[in-house]
């Protein structure tokens, strides 16, 4: 009877879905008792999901079970949970420990077991992987890209505008948020407010370039080249499917002609 209910996907999905309500109604501000049934709970459905891990070791045995991708997947979830489970156990919560809020994170990590009960999950990501081999290339080339312009950017900025251009890192986020069209005339006008109208002219016609190369044409061509890869599994099941037609109407021509 354990075994059947733990291998019962719809049980284990019903699983999750309290253990996220949980964790989502434990980020409010409640009494102590209250707080206290909601970890219980949490932790609780922890030790549920290792007892599941147990019977599926037992059921396909421990090489049979990592042969799924997605049990791979499940064992690391849980995996990440169970320091959570240690820490409520030995009551390790009381200390102040710094650590303990790393697994209280962790403890998140359980709810994305949700990913695998989505309809169509495998070929979203079968999808996903094909675009992003697809365009690995294009990726490398468009991080490049926003590389060099944000070095080049920090040489030419970094006295005029510090807090955004004062050292690599603040340049190469600032590029990218420019590149995201995302206060792309607000950094400008700040870089220019204490310049002389000249130099003003020549910084608003350099980020003009950097935002029509980078977030217009860049960003376009990235997410063109993905999404057309995402979709080009379907157009492939298409034309196979259309060449074996035309193969059966070629065949039914050829012998109505020899009749």
């Amino acid at each position: 009877m354990t075994t059947k209910l733990f291998l019962n996907d719809k049980f284990i999905l019903l699983l999750i879905l309290i253990n996220a309500v949980t964790i989502f109604l434990s980020g409010f501000e409640m009494s102590l008792g209250n707080r206290f049934t909601l970890a219980l709970t949490d932790n609780l459905i922890t030790v549920l999901f290792i007892t599941e891990l147990i019977v599926k070791f037992k059921e396909f045995g421990i090489k049979g079970y990592f042969n799924s991708n997605w049990r791979k997947f499940d064992f690391i979830l849980i995996a990440l949970s169970i320091p959570s489970l240690i820490a409520f156990i030995g009551n390790l919560e009381i200390t102040n420990l710094s650590f303990l809020l790393v697994f209280r994170v962790m403890r998140i990590f359980k709810s994305f077991r949700f990913l695998k009960f989505i309809p169509g999950i495998e070929h979203l990501i079968k999808g996903i992987n094909r675009a992003l081999k697809a365009s690995v290339f294009v990726f490398i080339g468009f991080i490049i890209y926003i590389f060099i312009i944000s070095i080049l950017s920090f040489y030419l900025f970094k006295g005029v505008s510090p807090e955004h251009f004062g050292n690599p890192l603040n340049s190469l986020y600032t590029t990218f948020k420019i590149f995201t069209v995302e206060g792309w005339y607000e950094i400008p006008d700040l870089i220019t407010h204490n310049l002389t109208p000249t130099t003003s002219f020549f910084t608003y016609l350099y980020f003009i370039f950097v935002v029509i190369s980078g977030g217009i044409f860049g960003l376009s061509l990235v997410n063109s080249i993905f999404v057309d890869a995402m979709v080009s599994d379907n157009n492939d099941t298409l034309e196979i499917k259309i060449d074996l037609l035309e193969k059966k109407i070629d065949k039914l021509l050829y012998k109505n002609k020899r009749l």
